[in-house]
């Protein structure tokens, strides 16, 4: 997973120096494309990667060192006897 955000990481620095240069060949589906549009799919392409990096991490950071449901320091709580009350018929 770290792998694959640092190549779209590579790859979003690629689009941007390409885009910023002659917007023309990144969005070439577009009929007018411009700069800002560049700068956007730059951005959101940089949050994918950044999350997926961080999710990466995490993932091989808890199969390094699980961590167990099981709290052994809690506490236990008295779960009050609630008594239903009487009808008054």
């Amino acid at each position: 997973m770290i792998t694959a955000a640092i190549n779209i990481l590579i790859y979003t620095v690629i689009f941007f120096l390409v885009g910023m240069y002659k917007p023309k060949w990144a969005l070439f589906f577009m009929k007018k494309p411009d700069r800002f549009m560049v700068m956007v799919f730059s951005v959101v392409f940089f949050m994918i990667a950044a999350t997926l990096f961080g999710e990466g991490e995490r993932r091989k950071k808890l199969e390094e060192n699980p961590v167990s449901i099981v709290n052994d320091n809690s506490v236990p709580v008295a779960n009050p006897k609630i008594k239903p009350e009487k009808s008054k018929e």
